[in-house]
């Protein structure tokens, strides 16, 4: 399947591509790296995002903005998904499919990401993890793709991890990484572990900004290497399309 091109793409210029919800900038710097140019938005300033950015709504600014880009990428809030909700009893936005439907409105290719345990919401997702990229993180991430995407093998859990909040060590090299009351050396060796070390945190710097960056990223790597593909599919998209 091919889809509209909305600008004529000059065959020199990188792609470009929209990053909604955009946080600090993991899965747009892995788009990134894999040659887009990139564009992020997200309701909250993000001072660190390391491109372009604009604060406003997504689906907003999708709708009045998304036919300058080639892709688009979403991460809409897990929060409402996440079984800590059971606990916490407050209420969060559902916003996979209102996400979905302004995507197929502006009808660009897209890359919808979300936690596990979205997975009913989201249709046929490939799940992403660190060991698939050689990161020291068991992190299971969905992104739905209206274009052919398959992940690559899963090697196994096989190495310890350490307890949140805690360092990593020779017998348990693996980090895991979500939040809490955590320390500076914590943030920046989670920094390292998922390959984000523009949000290292400086001498006398915002811990809890930075450790929330952290534990809500996504690893480069994975949009890496999901952006690698979708570079791929624009260009046979374009290719057919001339």
């Amino acid at each position: 399947m091919t889809y509209p091109i909305p600008i004529p793409r000059e065959r020199d210029r990188r792609p470009r591509l929209l990053d909604l919800f955009s946080c600090a900038g993991g899965a747009g710097m892995g788009y990134h790296q894999a040659g887009f140019d990139v564009t992020g938005v997200d309701i909250h300033p993000q001072p660190n995002y390391p491109f372009t950015h604009h604060v406003a709504d997504a689906i907003a600014y999708l709708h009045a903005h998304g036919r300058e880009y080639d892709a688009v990428h979403a991460s809409p809030p897990c929060q409402h998904y996440s079984p800590l909700n059971a606990y916490n009893h407050k209420t969060y936005p559902d916003l996979i499919a209102p996400v979905r439907d302004a995507l197929n409105a502006i009808g660009l290719p897209y890359v919808i990401e979300n936690v596990e345990t979205a997975a009913p919401e989201l249709r046929q997702p490939a799940l992403l993890c660190g060991p698939m990229f050689g990161l020291r993180v068991y992190r299971h991430r969905l992104f739905e793709t209206n274009w052919s995407l398959t992940a690559p093998a899963h090697p196994g859990h096989t190495a310890t991890c350490v307890r949140n909040g805690y360092l990593p060590t020779p017998d348990r090299p693996f980090m895991t990484i979500t939040g809490g009351r955590h320390s500076r050396a914590w943030q920046n060796t989670a920094c390292d572990a998922m390959g984000m070390p523009w949000i290292k945190v400086p001498p006398g710097g915002d811990i809890p900004r930075g450790i929330r960056e952290v534990c809500e990223a996504i690893p480069p790597a994975y949009t890496h290497w999901i952006g690698t593909h979708l570079h791929a599919h624009i260009a046979t998209s374009v290719e057919a399309a001339a």
